[in-house]
């Protein structure tokens, strides 16, 4: 279904990497394929070789969930990530082969010379040679930045690339074990970046998720800046530059209340999709515009990457910061968030928010009396058994009395 003779694989540092690596690999091989083992890699580093070399690829990996999640993120040849009917056919033929559906035709495995291969590539340099070269040398000289790896993939890769960039650069959360990954640390519990940017006198840090596809920011003051702030200074930016096609942005519907006036204030058109960075993906390539992402810091710059990339988000925020000669939190600025609740109530697995007529009367009401000054949304998690309630509000106190309405009410119908 991906095509191909050559098919790459990296990972992030779980522990249950090599095993999965290996399944694949094996599996791989023994329908023919001949497989690059690119070991730990970021994710939008498996993707830019995808791309460069045009091979399908894998990444093992469970992005920001704990060490015991993992998983395998397909890259169709060119890096782009699986449509909704390719998964399906993958899906369906897994299903054949574990004879949950009828079985079909399906050509014989390759045996003797016919069987693929697997050999260890470190083409994971080229990748770090192409972010470097996208600024120009010493780019960041003067700069002191803390990063937190997160004990993830980004642990090697992230320090090298804003070193050889002139940052003085202190780095937290860079040894992992198998089991540290994104353990209190990254880019879901970016405290200690905060609490080290303030104490290094840092210009800015930046937190990286395990398999580094997203990043979030610190600024001088040791205050977060979200992957909203991030896109909305990136989008003046290129605005005021004319890098940004149509005046418009891609966002998905968690996109904070305050980000959605701020790129109204700047009459920039704001187009709104379902949470996942495929679809922000798919909307900017139906548009042709260039720039989009999530409030989570997974930000998509079409223009220059076939999927989000924590790193070269990084580096971008910090160019604009450089070329400016504004601070982080002068830029994050332009955003003013609105009070935001997300909560994560547990659910019996399949059940389905649509068919609870007293769960959608909640969230009318709930709606209702927020009014224009903020925003309700409900929706079930794609990865875990878990239904999300956000809840925007002109305080945190009306925020949290509707979050904890419509938590009950989720209970009440879905509970577990």
């Amino acid at each position: 279904m991906l095509g191909g003779e050559r098919f790459l694989i990296g990972r992030d540092t779980r522990v249950s990497g090599d095993l999965l690596r290996a399944a694949l690999a094996a599996g791989l091989m023994a329908e023919g394929a001949h497989v690059a083992d690119l070991g730990v890699l970021p994710t939008p580093g498996v993707a830019w070789l995808s791309e460069a070399d045009g091979y399908p690829a894998a990444v093992i990996s469970a992005s920001h969930n704990p060490f015991h999640d993992n998983g395998i993120k397909f890259f169709a040849a060119g890096g782009r990530k699986l449509s909704d009917e390719v998964e399906a056919r993958l899906e369906a033929e897994l299903d054949r082969l574990l004879g949950i559906t009828p079985a079909g035709t399906h050509p014989p495995a390759p045996v003797g010379d016919g069987v693929g291969t697997v050999a260890d590539d470190d083409s994971g340099s080229r990748y770090v040679d192409a972010l470097v070269g996208m600024l120009a040398p010493g780019a960041f000289a003067g700069l002191t930045l803390v990063l937190d790896c997160a004990n993830g993939a980004a642990s090697e890769v992230a320090p090298e690339v804003i070193r050889r960039l002139g940052a003085t650069v202190h780095v937290l959360h860079n040894r992992p074990d198998g089991r540290n990954i994104n353990d209190e640390c990254g880019s879901t519990h970016p405290e200690a970046l905060q609490a080290e940017v303030v104490a290094r006198g840092a210009d800015a840090g930046l937190a990286f998720d395990g398999d580094a596809d997203r990043v979030l920011a610190v600024d001088a003051g040791g205050n977060l800046v979200d992957g909203d702030q991030l896109i909305a200074l990136l989008a003046l930016d290129r605005q005021a530059s004319g890098r940004l096609p149509d005046q418009t942005v891609v966002v998905t519907v968690m996109a904070n209340l305050g980000f959605r006036q701020a790129m109204s204030r700047a009459g920039i058109t704001m187009v709104e999709t379902d949470v996942g960075d495929r679809y922000v993906l798919e909307a900017l390539e139906k548009g042709g515009w260039s720039l989009g992402g999530e409030q989570s810091g997974h930000v998509i710059f079409r223009d220059l990457a076939t999927t989000g990339d924590g790193m070269l988000t990084g580096l971008q925020v910090l160019d604009v910061v450089v070329r400016s000669g504004r601070t982080l939190a002068e830029l994050a600025a332009v955003v003013e968030r609105l009070p935001q609740l997300l909560r994560n109530v547990p659910v019996a697995p399949g059940r389905l928010m649509a068919d609870e007529s007293e769960l959608q009367a909640a969230i009318a009401e709930v709606t209702v009396g927020l009014g224009d000054a903020g925003r309700v949304l409900v929706r079930a998690s794609g990865t875990e058994p878990v239904i999300r309630v956000m809840v925007e509000a002109e305080t945190m106190e009306a925020a949290e009395a509707a979050c904890e309405t419509l938590c009950q009410a989720v209970t009440r119908a879905l509970g577990a």
